[in-house]
């Protein structure tokens, strides 16, 4: 579109009718001088009215307006222009050049501090720039102006003054209470977020609790469930559902008789009614779990009543006390052992006197008789039989007292090989016997009597599980336990000798095999087995250093492993260093026996004679210590340890070290447990076991005599 173009003479009349009339204004608000070109304009009186329409508007603008022309000079202005910048009346006129103004305003310091010159210089080159811009500008007064030129192309500029102090003063008052508002806000927000994040973490802990609520519940070993009036389950822990074979969530919403099943349910169905009269019950039940085993539980019921008043179910506290029940058991087996072991240990030293007493007397009268041959089947199978009572006594102690073992270095081997023929005339023609054994020598550090005792009682174990025979194979070899299997077999790391006893019977049930340990528990029928063999099996092989396990295939036969500790082979002996039957004794006097049991007493004395020694005897303590304060000859003390009348043998001993220091002393006892000769121990003294013959105690004397005579000090 093209700007319709406008004359120059119609501008210059325009703007001189506007001066004329701006000059004959009756309001007096200023003084305008002639405008030259005000000749050549008039106006009609319709542009007069709009002009005088034009000026009374812009006298009501609160904002200052001026227009210059193209020179720039001014063209026309309103009263706030007066008002808003304080320009003299006389400044104010029609031709008043751009730059008085300008002056007028550096030199009141209307723009601050500064060379005049320089800042009227940069006003004008800015306004004849002719570009549009806008400022804000404080004046002296304290009153802010925002300055705005546009210009008028061709023609010059407008300039418009606006004081925004107030409009500042407010948008500040604004903007502070914006800033308090978002402050406020910020804060509120902090609080709220802070709230917010309380609340979260107040969430986050009720979970975390009723997450540790659970684990808790569902981690200790107690049974724990809620069950609502109509006897439905509402909540069970872990350990309640599962111990009746369910799930926590299964659980949830069945009765107590489907739970429970109807035999256990008749049991605990009255504790029940007294829960619902609001009594407290506690009571113990037992039922059959889904393997067929029996389980014990304690159970205390307390009732749920609300604060009106009204029953709502149970809760309920229950507790495992199968191992409870299995460890009473346990404990009157273990009761039993103890009093078996103090009555056996009692009996051992009346009962190995006893025996002394017999193989005494029958040793004796082998001896003596003119032809022992003739009488040898009567003699021989006594003797034997007397002297197998003392080895069966000897290991019942080993068994309930733990009396201590004598270990040697054994050939297992050779061991196995003699036990082969002992056990096939123990054993029924149906029973085939398979041994593997190495053909190096192969030692074990144990005592060879409870080996074959051990051996035997598997053996006869094995028989009884094969009553339409079978094998039992009987195997040995070399183990070593590394330092990796020490702690799962419980044994040290180290070389052993492992002992394999396999049989092809019956086997053992997976219930019984748990127990097979336990004194007196016997799987045969009442009145074929005491229920010893394996338990005295297990605590030999632990008191010997090793360990032993059961496994077992109903239907396919059971195997039992047990090692023992391994060692070197025993130095062999010099050719004739070896003690005679009878070796000569090297002391000149007489030995003193003490023995209260004057049978005993008579035995061992005829016995000492018959090695050669002269005898005194004592019954008790007091005269023996008499004996050896008055006859200083005394060449040997043989003393037993039990004793009436105020000493025993170790206080005897112990004064005979202190009278006579080099004196050997032999300390012979029928009691096995080792608490027996605990304080001997101290003294060093050598120790016979009742019952003995000749030939042992032949053999203990000289020992003793041979030790004696290597530390007597030499002249």
């Amino acid at each position: 579109m093209r700007r319709r173009s406008v004359p120059a003479a119609t501008k210059y009349a325009t703007l001189g009718a506007f001066c004329n009339a701006r000059h004959t204004e009756t309001r007096n608000t200023m003084a305008k001088p002639a405008d030259p070109f005000e000749s050549l304009i008039s106006l009609t009186p319709e542009q007069r009215r709009r002009y005088d329409l034009l000026l009374a508007g812009l006298d009501l603008l609160d904002q200052a307006i001026a227009v210059f022309d193209a020179a720039p000079r001014l063209v026309i202005w309103n009263k706030a222009l007066l008002r808003l910048l304080d320009f003299p009346e006389e400044l104010v006129r029609v031709g008043t050049p751009f730059e008085a103004f300008v002056r007028f305003n550096a030199e009141r310091g209307e723009y601050g501090e500064g060379d005049i010159e320089q800042l009227i210089a940069e006003r004008m080159a800015s306004a004849r720039a002719f570009q549009p811009h806008y400022v804000e500008r404080a004046r002296p007064n304290g009153r802010l102006l925002a300055v705005r030129g546009v210009p008028i192309p061709n023609l010059g500029f407008v300039s418009l003054w606006t004081d925004i102090t107030e409009q500042r003063r407010a948008e500040a008052v604004i903007q502070e209470q914006n800033a308090q508002l978002e402050a406020r806000v910020r804060e509120r927000t902090a609080e709220l977020e802070r709230a917010n994040q309380e609340i979260d973490q107040i969430a986050r802990a009720l979970r975390l609790n009723e997450e540790r609520l659970r684990l808790i519940l569902d981690a200790i070993p107690a049974m724990i469930a809620h069950i609502d009036a109509g006897q439905r389950y509402r909540f069970a822990n872990r350990a309640y559902a599962e111990w009746f074979g369910e799930s926590k969530d299964g659980i949830v919403g069945k009765s107590i008789a489907e739970v429970f099943g109807a035999e256990a349910y008749a049991l605990i169905a009255p504790h029940l009614h007294d829960a619902e009269s609001g009594e407290r019950v506690s009571y113990e039940y037992s039922r059959r779990n889904a393997a067929g085993h029996t389980v014990h539980a304690r159970s205390v019921v307390v009732p749920d009543v609300s604060l009106e008043g009204g029953f709502k179910g149970f809760f309920v506290l229950s507790i495992d006390i199968t191992e409870q029940k299995a460890s009473q058991a346990a404990l009157i087996q273990a009761q039993k052992m103890e009093a078996i072991g103090q009555l056996t240990g009692g009996l051992a030293h009346d009962f190995n006197n006893l025996l002394s007493i017999i193989i005494g007397n029958l040793a004796a009268l082998r001896d003596r008789l003119p032809d022992p041959g003739q009488h040898g089947q009567y003699l021989d199978p006594a003797l034997h039989a007397a002297q197998r009572g003392a080895e069966l006594i000897k290991r019942l102690l080993t068994f309930a007292r733990g009396q201590t073992l004598e270990p040697c270095a054994v050939e297992v081997g050779a061991l196995v090989h003699n036990m082969i023929q002992l056990l096939r005339h123990t054993l029924t023609e149906d029973v085939r016997i398979v041994t593997h054994v190495p053909t190096a020598r192969l030692y074990a550090f144990v005592d060879p009597h409870q080996l074959e005792n051990a051996l035997l009682n598997l053996a006869l174990n094995a028989r009884d599980a094969m009553p339409a025979g079978g094998d039992l194979t009987i195997t040995v070899a070399e183990r070593h336990i590394p330092d990796s299997l020490s702690a799962l077999v419980e044994l040290p790391a180290g070389d052993y000798v492992q002992f394999d006893v396999t049989d092809t019977g019956s086997g053992i049930s997976p219930e019984a095999l748990a127990r097979v340990f336990e004194p007196f528990f016997t799987t045969k029928p009442f009145g074929r087995g005491s229920g010893l063999g394996l338990s005295m099996v297990y605590g030999f092989v632990r008191q010997s250093g090793g360990n032993i396990r059961v496994r077992s295939t109903p239907g396919a036969g059971t195997t039992v492993t047990f090692v023992l500790p391994r060692t070197e082979a025993p130095p062999v002996a010099a050719p004739g260093s070896t003690a005679q039957a009878a070796p000569q004794h090297t002391r000149s006097g007489p030995v003193l026996l003490v023995e209260d049991e004057a049978e005993v007493r008579r035995i061992i004395r005829l016995q000492l004679t018959e090695l050669g020694y002269a005898v005194l005897e004592a019954a008790d303590g007091l005269e023996a210590r008499s004996l050896l304060e008055n006859v200083p000859d005394i060449a040997l003390l043989v003393t037993d340890t039990v004793m009436p009348g105020g000493i025993n043998g170790r206080e005897l001993a112990a004064h005979a070290r202190l009278l006579r220091p080099q004196l050997p002393i032999l300390l012979i006892t029928g009691y096995a447990a080792d608490d027996a000769l605990e304080e001997v121990a101290e003294l060093e003294i050598a120790i016979l076991r009742k019952p003995f013959d000749r030939a042992a105690l032949a053999t203990a004397l000289h020992r003793l005599e041979q030790e004696h005579v290597k530390e007597a000090p030499t002249s």
